[in-house]
């Protein structure tokens, strides 16, 4: 079986790499913006952004090969998810693996920040990545029950709401709305790199705002910390941390949103002192002990699940809530996580 599934690897990508330049496996170009729509998001996200965000999406939404970061994108490859599921019933771990994917945990990371405000001291945000909320019923079940027993002050979105890069996304609007309705406070969010910027009106329309390239500032009893959100970074690459940063002091405290790690550098010499980001799933199907197989990013391993740091920049990947490609998981239990923050230095 393995030799027949590397021969079916190599005829696929040969026939992939003979296609025209630009060309896709499986064109399903989003619908045509409205006018209104688009003039509402040309005065926002200007018009390079807009294009270019437009333009990757109607060409390459379903390519495997080529655009992004990595070359290679394994989630485009639909012929490939039915390979995997079946490959997993032949030996009897499919529905382990569904169970798996539905023990969704709460996870808590305690970040200490020498420079943030006393009124922000135990301040509470809590971050839901990759959702993927048309994959499965259940698991966006149990997501919904799981964000409904717990506190915080602030909610975000690190994108991936979409199970599928390309076509209809009513099914996902009506999940995120599902969902939207247990979420409290402010809730902010960035696409990634499933998702479209034709989603924008009908999920501000629910109360969740995006940053695209964006940056907001918390209040709180006088004092302020800043919020900032890129674009995908992953794959259509439109993300722009010097304008998401434009507007934010030298010295304030600001907190990053990315859909992916791998701006990680970037990030950290743009002065700001956390990121959260998603993408990864952790590996989603791991080895035991949690040894990812691959997290589809261009980071280090350690960048691929939890805390971590680099130079001043505290950093959290999330392992995600949902699933992609295949509706399981292995050593690699979907999370929600509470990140509290705390004024002083670490322990």
């Amino acid at each position: 079986m393995g030799e027949s599934l590397l021969n079916t690897v190599s005829t696929v990508q040969s026939h992939a790499l003979r296609q025209p330049r630009g060309a896709t496996l499986n064109p399903h170009p989003p619908p045509p913006m409205e006018p209104a729509l688009y003039e509402q998001l040309l005065k926002r996200l200007g018009r390079l952004h807009l294009q270019q965000r437009l333009g990757i999406e109607t060409d390459h939404e379903s390519q495997v090969f080529g655009q992004g970061i990595k070359f290679f994108h394994l989630e485009n490859w639909y012929s490939v998810h039915s390979v995997i599921r079946n490959s997993l019933r032949m030996v009897g771990l499919y529905g382990r693996g569904r169970r798996n994917a539905a023990d969704i945990l709460i996870r808590r990371n305690h970040v200490a920040l020498p420079s943030l405000p006393k009124a922000f001291d135990g301040y509470t945000i809590l971050q839901i990545s990759d959702p993927h909320v048309d994959m499965d019923e259940h698991t966006t079940h149990v997501l919904i029950e799981r964000v409904r027993t717990v506190d915080y002050d602030l909610c975000v979105l690190t994108g991936d709401y979409r199970a599928r890069t390309f076509g209809p996304f009513d099914a996902v609007l009506e999940g995120m709305e599902r969902l939207r309705v247990h979420l409290k406070g402010p809730i902010y969010g960035v696409l990634g790199n499933h998702d479209t910027v034709h989603m924008v009106p009908g999920l501000e329309g629910m109360g969740i705002r995006l940053l695209l390239n964006e940056a907001v500032a918390i209040e709180r009893h006088g004092s302020v910390f800043y919020l900032a959100g890129i674009d995908d970074a992953h794959y259509y690459q439109v993300d722009n941390l010097e304008k998401a940063a434009s507007g934010i002091p030298p010295d304030a405290i600001a907190l990053l949103l990315s859909h992916t790690p791998e701006i990680y550098r970037h990030a950290a010499h743009a002065d700001f002192s956390v990121m959260l980001c998603g993408h990864t799933h952790g590996g989603q199907i791991c080895l035991p002990g949690g040894f990812p197989l691959t997290w589809d990013a261009s980071c280090p391993r350690q960048l691929a699940a939890g805390a971590w740091r680099y130079h001043g920049m505290i950093g959290y990947t999330s392992v995600g809530a949902g699933t992609s490609i295949v509706g399981v998981r292995f050593n690699c239990p979907g999370e929600i996580t509470l990140h509290y923050l705390h004024a002083g230095a670490s322990q």
